[in-house]
């Protein structure tokens, strides 16, 4: 007789030889289980942590974290490395980003003051977004934002006239849209025709663009960009990206007989949220963008310019789990086991938002149970509120038990949210032995004190 369980989870999910083990491929470096078997990071134990800070709580392993910005600066020694802000950004991060060599790139007014209050040199940091208000491009020529990189007509104008006005000259790329689909979900695609970001290049928009951007008196044109998407595994559809980049630049240089010194490939470079993902490691995808622009601009007769990456999720989506405590459990006959824990889609919203993927495991303790089909749920009132879709858990989790979610680093703090008027969790960051509050937790009073009704 078959299981129903067996058409109930994926093709990819097998029962784990061993509940208590820690992949080498999803958590933190410094990650381990004590002798009782306890979670710990930077060397402290998670049951501590979580008795001192609360569940749920954002865990940080800064040494992880730094380690990854120093593994990027190497393999991309003669790129420009900015690391995106948006895939989590805080002062802490801003600064430990300068200390490692990188570039920072911005995408918000939010984001933008972050960084500024952080003391980052804006010579070192590029400004994307698809609707910059007057008040974010005045922000960054004001504090000498070294690269804008410009996504429509509408606002090159304005920045002619903000120029004019501050006496600034701002530095720009010009976003083109490849007409690239990379293979990753539809809300993370951002290359294709259909969507809004860039300078088409099927219409001859971006070439315009950019014989605008050379013309106009108050701008300085330093080359183009693009950005294909994001958790992209394979560098195919970085190929020919970079192809048609470098044909947009070598028709600009024979046109205008000016250069386009830099060109800027994005990032978007896939991590592993579970076991069978197989993303490239940093030296492999600097080798495959450094060949792709060398016989890209080969073939056409041009030098090669200088190259920038943006990466986010991929140095800083490992160095961060999420430390939940369950509170109940139901286990549905035929079906499947519920773990409901104290967090959910208000600081992950991916699961529902992109069908992401994660996996759990027990934090605060060793087991010797069976493993189960289960899955892990929040606290919301939707049925979407998923934090673990399919994974195997022990049969004898219980309400009190901590559960810890690795690769939540990236895209989790910052798209969390106040759904069901819930407090967003801290950022409690572990390095050298002790433990800090980046980001605390917010409040009741921090909710209520926004309501002036």
């Amino acid at each position: 007789m078959t299981d129903m369980n067996d058409t109930l989870k994926p093709d990819w999910l097998t029962e784990p030889a061993d509940l208590n083990a820690l992949s080498p491929y999803l958590w933190p470096a410094t990650a381990r289980r004590d002798p009782s078997g306890v979670l710990t990071v930077g060397g402290l134990r998670v049951t501590d942590l979580a008795a001192e800070f609360g569940t749920p709580m954002y865990l940080f392993d800064e040494d992880d974290f730094r380690a990854r910005c120093a593994e990027f600066r190497t393999a991309f020694h003669d790129f420009d490395v900015y690391y995106a802000g948006k895939a989590f950004l805080c002062k802490a991060v801003a600064r430990i980003c300068a200390e490692a060599g990188l570039g920072l790139d911005v995408c918000t007014l939010g984001e933008l003051k972050t960084a500024i209050a952080a003391g980052f040199p804006g010579e070192r940091m590029v400004l994307h977004g698809n609707n910059k208000s007057a008040e974010e491009l005045t922000t960054a020529l004001r504090h000498g934002v070294a690269r804008i990189v410009v996504d429509s007509f509408d606002e090159l104008a304005l920045l002619k006239e903000l120029a004019a006005d501050t006496g600034v000259r701002p530095t720009v790329l010009v976003r083109v849209n490849v007409g690239v689909r990379a293979d990753t979900h539809a809300n993370i695609a951002t290359a294709h025709d259909d969507q809004k970001f860039g300078f088409s290049l099927r219409t001859g928009d971006a070439a315009a663009a950019v014989a605008y951007a050379h013309d106009a008196d108050g701008i300085e044109l330093a080359g183009l960009h693009m950005h294909l998407g994001s958790q992209i595994f394979g560098m195919d559809s970085f190929e020919v990206g970079v192809a048609r980049m470098m044909k947009v630049r070598a028709d600009f240089i024979r046109s205008c007989g000016a250069e386009l010194p830099e060109v800027s490939v994005g990032g978007g470079f896939a991590i592993a949220y579970r076991d069978h993902h197989q993303p490239l490691a940093p030296a492999g995808i600097a080798d495959a963008l450094r060949r792709f622009g060398e016989e890209s601009c080969r073939e056409l007769g041009v030098s090669a310019p200088r190259l920038a990456i943006e990466p986010g999720r991929a140095v800083v989506g490992r160095s961060a789990c999420t430390v939940y405590r369950v509170g109940t459990v139901k286990n549905v006959e035929g079906l499947r086991t519920f773990v409901s824990v104290d967090g959910g889609m208000s600081d992950n919203i991916r699961p529902a938002l992109y069908d992401g993927i994660y996996s759990a495991v027990l934090a605060g303790r060793l087991t010797t149970a069976e493993p189960r089909l289960s899955r892990v749920v929040g606290v919301h009132c939707d049925a979407g509120d998923v934090v673990v879709r399919d994974d195997y858990l022990a049969s004898d989790i219980h309400s009190g038990d901590l559960l810890a979610v690795p690769c939540t680093g990236a895209y989790c703090r910052s798209l969390s949210n106040n759904f069901n008027h819930t407090p967003r969790p801290p950022v409690v960051a572990v390095g050298g032995g002790t433990a800090s509050v980046w980001v605390r937790r917010e409040t009741y009073d921090d909710l209520l004190g926004l309501d002036l009704g």
